[in-house]
C-alpha cells in the first residue's frame, strides 16, 4: 500500500497523464482489464490530450472510463464534461443527466459501476470541491451505501456525481490541482493550514495510493518540502 505522493511539476498535465496511465497499465498486466472514472474541469482537457498523445502505449481496448460527475445540461452543451471524453478510443459510460428522473438515473448509473475502480482521477477548485461536492452540500457526505447521488445546484448547475465511497474504495487516485487561486485550499488540504473555517469537500478523499501533482502556483502556500 502506497502512501500520499505530491509532485510538484513543470509540466503538470504530462505529469498526471502519466501517472494514469503507468496505472492503467498496471491494473491491464495484473487484471487483463483496467477501470477509471475521469473529472471534468479545466485541468482535464490538456491531461487527456497527453493521454491521447500516448495513444500506442495504452492498451484502450482493455480500459473502459466512466465519469467522475457531469452537470445536469443538454447533450452537447458546452457545460457538459462529456464534451471532454468525446476522443478517447475505449468504451465511456456517460452519466445519463438528461433523463427525466436525475435522481433515479443516479441510481442507474450506480449500478453499472464497477465494484471497485483501479484509478480515479480527480481535480479541485479554488473552494476546496473536487468531484461535484460543493461546500456545505450533503452530497460530501452521503451515506457510505450511496454510490451515485445528485447535487444542489452549484455554480448555476445541479450536478451527478461519484460519493467520497466509491472515490475512496478505489484502488488509486491521481489529483491534478493548477493555478495560484488553489494554493490556499491546496495548503489546508495537504498541511491542515487555516481555510477560513470553510468546508473542504477534498478532504473526504482518501490519501492512500494516492498522486497529487501540483504546479509551482498551486504549490505557492504550501510550507514542507513535498
Amino acid at each position: 500500500m502506497r502512501a500520499l505522493s505530491v509532485r510538484i511539476d513543470a509540466d503538470p498535465p504530462r505529469r498526471a497523464a502519466l501517472t494514469l496511465a503507468r496505472r492503467l497499465e498496471r491494473a491491464v498486466w495484473l487484471n487483463g482489464r483496467a477501470t477509471v472514472a475521469l473529472s471534468g474541469g479545466s485541468t482535464a482537457p490538456p491531461m487527456l490530450a497527453e493521454l491521447l498523445g500516448r495513444q500506442r502505449a495504452i492498451p484502450w481496448d482493455r480500459i473502459e472510463a466512466w465519469q467522475v460527475d457531469e452537470r445536469v445540461a443538454p447533450d452537447g452543451h458546452r457545460d457538459r464534461n462529456a464534451n471532454q471524453l468525446a476522443e478517447l478510443p475505449c468504451r465511456v459510460h456517460l452519466m445519463p443527466v438528461t433523463a427525466g428522473n436525475v435522481r433515479a438515473a443516479a441510481a442507474d448509473y450506480e449500478a453499472a459501476l464497477p465494484a471497485r475502480f483501479d484509478v480515479v482521477h480527480l481535480g479541485m477548485g479554488p473552494d476546496g470541491h473536487t468531484a461535484s461536492w460543493p461546500p456545505g452540500d450533503p452530497v460530501a457526505d452521503a451515506p457510505a451505501g450511496v454510490r451515485v447521488a445528485v447535487s444542489g445546484r452549484y455554480q448555476g448547475r445541479v450536478r451527478m456525481t461519484l460519493t467520497p465511497a466509491v472515490i475512496n474504495e478505489a484502488i488509486g487516485r491521481v489529483v491534478l490541482i493548477t493555478g495560484e487561486d488553489k494554493a490556499a485550499a491546496v495548503a489546508a488540504w495537504l498541511e491542515g493550514a487555516p481555510f477560513d473555517g470553510r468546508d473542504l469537500p477534498i478532504a473526504r478523499v482518501e490519501r492512500r495510493n494516492a498522486a497529487v501533482v501540483l504546479d509551482a502556483a498551486a504549490a505557492a502556500k504550501l510550507e514542507a518540502h513535498w
